[in-house]
């Protein structure tokens, strides 16, 4: 048994009572006899300002090590460019709150780098063991119908995407992954837990409720996600909000006698800032957190840890955010030098924020007419559900391909402005004529 230990706080212990009521003919699922227990745990940026979605990982990690889950059985994917850093006052640790442990000790690492990228993450979650051949360990899941899968994915994130350094994952390739592995009955039963922005958009439209699967995300499908606990000496933030959240419950809680529900009504209370929500199967509410994260009692003792919605910040207003700390550290030092610095890193990023917001207004303004100015700005202010995805796929992927001053995949505020883009596929524009506005202002 993994013994843990979080320091720096007092002992706090509180007592939730949460009563849900079950219909008398309601038979509760259970693993299958002789099922296994799966987990592919996924952070899928990289950077030293994106510290805190390895930590979320690291710590889901030990989570369900410590709940008895073989490693053989777990798949971790992190870029693994954190523990290590330049930036790393403390090299060799990862922390995911103030004062806590260094969970990146222990965690086996399975895809690391460029190996982090969608493709690969599809073929390790279907359990296409020939294509990654020669990648990271080769590890897929092996999971059949008699199995358990817990999938915990956090990254940035915008409508109907998940983004990589690199690449993006589409909500529709996700999902078509997911009924084929239904199809091919490569689980029993599946718990996908995303943190990301605009998350709820990933399954919203998309996901089946009748194939055993159910997704619990940070966010709705217009909503950041958000940052959480700002550490002043690593400058940058140790985790999540959702993630800390659930992470933190599962630490003090006995997964044999909490249900997914009773989680998610906690998580979803103590998540302040974003409307944390669920879709798919919403009868697994009933099972209980063990399910998936593993049926030993870890008897490890849990400190109380900071209220983490204290310093939450939006997941695109973290760099610039961490900026203002620098430059508030510095001016209280008295080091002009690096109040310098931060001043220049302020004013770039104010800087490449206008260059954003012009370049998404002039799209807009060719596409629904210069002078239409009512209908620009339902473009640029609209919060639009995606139903279009063949526009939304194609102008996104041509954007990011085409206009190399929007820095996407990698820059948050971009990703943010990609609503726009689901505002002009949901309406009567055709798909060549938003390509043909981009190559004007991008070309």
């Amino acid at each position: 048994m993994t013994t843990r230990m979080w320091s720096g706080a007092v002992l706090v212990i509180f007592s939730v009572t949460v009563t849900f009521a079950i219909p008398p003919d309601y038979q509760l699922p259970k693993l299958k006899k002789d099922g296994k227990q799966w987990a592919l745990l996924v952070a899928g940026s990289n950077g030293w300002g994106n510290y805190r979605h390895q930590a979320d990982v690291c710590h889901a990690y030990h989570i369900v090590r410590s709940h008895g889950i073989p490693e053989e059985q777990i798949i971790v994917m992190m870029y693994d460019d954190i523990a290590y850093n330049a930036e790393n006052p403390y090299p060799g640790e990862i922390i995911n709150q103030p004062g806590g442990e260094n969970v990146y000790k222990g965690v086996t690492i399975d895809y690391k780098g460029k190996d982090v990228n969608p493709k690969t993450f599809l073929d390790v979650l279907q359990g296409k063991e020939e294509n990654v051949k020669g990648v990271g360990s080769g590890k897929v899941i092996k999971s059949n119908s008699e199995d358990n899968v817990f999938v915990n994915f956090v990254d940035h994130g915008a409508p109907g995407l998940i983004a990589f350094p690199d690449q993006f994952l589409h909500a529709m390739d996700l999902n078509i992954a997911l009924d084929r592995m239904h199809d091919n009955k490569q689980f029993h039963q599946l718990l996908f837990y995303l943190e990301t922005c605009e998350s709820g958009s990933m399954f919203s439209s998309l996901i089946q409720k009748d194939y055993n699967i159910l997704a619990v995300t940070a966010a709705n499908s217009t909503q950041s996600s958000y940052a959480c606990y700002f550490d002043k000496k690593r400058q940058t933030y140790l985790g999540d909000l959702f993630s800390v959240n659930w992470m933190q419950n599962s630490d003090k809680r006995n997964l044999n006698s909490e249900t997914i529900e009773e989680q998610f009504q906690i998580v979803r209370k103590e998540t302040n800032q974003s409307h944390v929500m669920e879709y798919g199967d919403l009868e697994m509410n009933l099972l209980m957190l063990s399910t998936f994260l593993g049926y030993e009692q870890d008897n490890h003792i849990v400190l109380d840890a900071p209220n983490p919605n204290l310093d939450a910040v939006p997941s695109e207003d973290v760099n610039i955010t961490i900026q203002r700390y620098v430059y508030r550290m510095a001016k209280a030092e008295n080091n002009e030098q690096e109040m310098a610095e931060s001043l220049d890193r302020i004013n770039a990023i104010m800087k490449k924020r206008e260059e954003t917001d012009i370049t998404m207004k002039h799209i807009v303004s060719l596409v629904a007419g210069d002078n239409n100015f009512r209908e620009q700005d339902q473009m640029l202010m609209g919060e639009n559900n995606l139903y279009r995805h063949d526009c939304y796929v194609t102008v996104v992927e041509y954007l990011k391909d085409k206009c190399d001053r929007l820095d996407l995949p990698s820059n948050r505020y971009s990703l943010k402005h990609l609503r726009i883009m689901v505002n002009l596929c949901e309406r009567p524009y055709s798909t060549d004529a938003i390509i043909s506005a981009i190559d004007k202002v991008c070309l």
